[in-house]
């Protein structure tokens, strides 16, 4: 994800939405993830209830696309990839992003 400078122009919801991503899955990835796999939902709402990030991510989701934000979301493995590459291509001293 990217990593926003304090000069980037971006709201509250702009800053939280594009540097976080959802871990889809079933209610075994919420069980497993803690809940923690909705985000994007927890950096936007970090007092709710963890159990109420399921039920609030349709909702910030169809939000996010109808204001042409974009809303990331990947698989368990997948993320789990995404983020071995980042710290591989850091490891070698490459720009991320």
């Amino acid at each position: 994800m990217p990593i926003l400078s304090r000069d980037d122009d971006g709201d509250f919801l702009r800053r939280q939405v594009l540097t976080a991503r959802n871990v889809r899955g079933a209610r075994s990835t919420d069980l497993l993830l803690g809940g923690l796999n909705y985000q994007i939902e927890h950096h936007l709402f970090p007092h709710m209830p963890r159990s109420a990030l399921r039920h609030a991510q349709p909702i910030v989701r169809t939000f996010c696309l109808s204001h042409g934000l974009p809303y990331a979301q990947t698989g368990l493995l997948d993320s789990y990839r995404q983020a071995l590459r980042h710290l591989r291509a850091v490891g070698r001293g490459d720009q991320p992003g």
